[in-house]
């Protein structure tokens, strides 16, 4: 294929992924996560440290990214922290297409890998929608994809360096989301097989690199708060149950199912790409390099088995793993396809294919339609992201000082630039009923004496409640009885009084409701 061509196909490949990544800012649904990982971070820029001072369910590295880069996107509220996680994620894609032109053996071939990679993982609708909303995943996947990048040069004439680069790397993926850690056992174990090649003393130079990156990483925060720490990288994920072995099962299958159908492209290029080499009966090449495609792969395998047998198998936990299953499958199909024709093809129909399937995706219609009624689609009144904005400001409007504004919707108190109650920094996810007043305090919790004191003595001038609010008992997340939702409910109609109602806002599209704060309750 011609260079200009070439070029041409890359700028609109770019062009498509700016084109998505734009959208998905604006136009994607929220998210309760959203709020709540930005609060984490403004704490941890003015000083807070977590676990110690507010519970976070995930490791310390988002707070500490996003709160050091807090100047740049807080100003904007939820809209700029959704920027700085769509830069993270096509930093990642661009990561994700380098390393699949590293696994790749000829330069005909590294040009075509890199290609098909990148459009494997930005033209993917689903990638980019979760790439775009603030979670862990685009800043796991970019950490996933430098290590590996950084591993697969471990055995060049600089391999000591890389490795502790990779070890770095994967160490801040794991401390961004826990199930990244499995990455580090398996690069070291690869590593050590390969150590009377090329790769000599890397696997010593890498286990010295992640134990020390993971003590900086991991050890302040438990030593600051053994219990809280404890909580939100164990106790809260393993509390939940899926509610017996079938619908555990039941669980596990659709995971697998959503999977399937948010990373078809991919999985059909994989599947085709093996009945080839069945067919005829070719195999990898012998290139020496660094086992990085074997600790590829396996980490690939580690992570979606550790997602799988969760209580609740969420699909989008494949977020940032999907990057390196991306560019694995991209270096193998060019590897089996050999000829410059058969490349060409190749790079010609992986675009082709992820363009269509971006066209075909289900979540364009999202972008618009608020859900049907009947035999009527219900159109968005307004974006949802523009809907948080408003509503934000009509709770500056109800509250021109600022300060507390009493709330489970965590990202409404991130656009409006107020706090929440201490103990509800986990939205929706911080009430623990059935907590002592010790377990709950040592976690950063409220049990159900503690909700009904803050209830009943927040000096907040406004509430703000969704359907989330007041709904749901952790650890199992289930939602609270009638009657319990009902005393909690006539607490705050004892101090509050309704100021109006947002309809479909935010997650899920709940009913919000705002409350002012009556004279006599000041």
């Amino acid at each position: 294929m011609p260079r200009g061509l070439h070029l041409v196909l890359w700028a609109m490949a770019l062009a498509m992924a700016a084109g998505m990544a734009a959208f998905n800012l604006v136009y994607g649904d929220l998210n309760q996560d959203e709020g709540w990982y930005l609060y984490a971070a403004r704490l941890v820029a003015d000083g807070h440290m977590p676990y110690r001072d507010f519970a976070f369910t995930q490791g310390p590295m988002l707070p500490l990214v996003y709160g050091a880069l807090s100047p740049l996107w807080s100003g904007f509220g939820v809209a700029g922290g959704r920027v700085l996680t769509v830069l993270l994620g096509l930093l990642t894609a661009l990561g994700g297409a380098v390393l699949a032109a590293r696994l790749a053996p000829t330069p005909a071939g590294k040009r075509v890998a890199a290609f098909a990679a990148f459009c494997l993982i930005a033209l993917n609708m689903y990638q980019s929608y979760f790439s775009a909303v603030v979670k862990t995943y685009s800043l796991c996947g970019l950490f996933l994809v430098l290590g590996f990048l950084a591993l697969s040069r471990a055995s060049g004439p600089r391999g000591a360096v890389a490795a502790v680069f990779a070890a770095v790397c994967l160490a801040a993926a794991a401390a961004t989301r826990l199930s990244a850690v499995l990455t580090l056992p398996l690069a070291l174990a690869f590593l050590w097989l390969a150590r009377r090649g090329s790769a000599g003393r890397a696997w010593i130079w890498f286990m010295g690199g992640g134990l020390l990156a993971g003590a900086l990483v991991f050890l302040p925060f438990y030593l600051s708060a053994p219990d809280g720490f404890r909580f939100g990288l164990f106790e809260y994920h393993t509390g939940r149950s899926a509610g017996g072995v079938l619908k555990g099962l039941v669980l596990k299958v659709g995971f697998c199912s959503r999977v399937a159908q948010a990373y078809f492209p991919a999985l059909v290029l994989w599947a085709g790409a093996l009945l080839a080499a069945r067919l005829l009966r070719t195999g990898a090449d012998a290139e020496a390099l660094v086992p990085v495609r074997p600790a590829l792969w396996g980490s690939v395998l580690a992570m979606t088995l550790v997602h799988v047998v969760t209580p609740f198998p969420y699909d989008d936990y494949q977020v940032p793993v999907y990057p390196l299953f991306a560019a694995a499958v991209a270096a193998y199909a060019v590897r089996l396809a050999g000829s410059a024709g058969s490349l060409d093809w190749m790079r010609g129909l992986v675009f082709a294919g992820t363009a269509v399937f971006v066209l075909a995706s289900p979540l364009n219609q999202e972008w618009f339609v608020q859900g049907r009624d009947r035999i009527w689609w219900r159109m968005k009144d307004q974006p949802p992201l523009i809907k948080l904005r408003a509503t934000a400001a009509e709770v500056r409007r109800l509250a021109p000082e600022g300060g507390e504004l009493l709330t489970q919707d965590t990202y409404l108190a991130v656009e409006a630039g107020m706090t929440v109650p201490r103990g509800l920094e986990l939205g929706p996810f911080s009430y623990f009923p059935a907590y002592t007043d010790e377990q709950a305090r040592a976690r950063r919790v409220v049990n159900e004496g503690m909700m009904r004191e803050l209830l009943s003595h927040s000096p907040a001038p406004v509430a703000a409640f969704s359907g989330y609010g007041l709904a749901i008992r952790a650890p199992d997340v289930v939602e609270l009885k009638a009657a319990e939702q009902a005393e909690l409910w006539s607490i705050v109609n004892e101090r509050y009084t309704p100021a109006g109602e947002i309809p479909y806002f935010g997650q899920a599209s709940t009913t919000l409701r705002l409350f002012t704060r009556k004279r006599q309750a000041e």
